[in-house]
């Protein structure tokens, strides 16, 4: 059993899976996960990358499907089904 901070509602995994496959590519998922620096990276590839790269947008989005895959097939104690602060996600 895993100690909560005081207050602190755990994310739901299938939340945080849908939000990877839709709005991956804005990293919509990993702010609601608190991951914020990957998160970032993901809206600036998707929002500056076609201008510099060209395949920016794309990149972001298989990336974020990948990871809300992941997310969604995550079982208890594997590092996909927990949040930033490591606390395990809600199924």
């Amino acid at each position: 059993y895993q100690q909560l901070p005081y207050g602190y509602q755990p994310r739901e995994k299938i939340v945080a899976g849908l939000l990877g496959i839709f709005l991956g590519s804005l990293g919509v998922h990993n702010f609601s996960l608190g991951n914020t620096t990957k998160a970032v990276w993901q809206l600036v590839l998707t929002c500056v990358g076609w201008i510099v790269f060209g395949l920016g947008p794309v990149v972001a989005t298989v990336w974020g499907l990948i990871e809300g895959v992941l997310i969604l097939s995550s079982n208890y104690g594997s590092a996909w089904h927990k949040d930033a602060r490591g606390i395990e996600l809600k199924d």
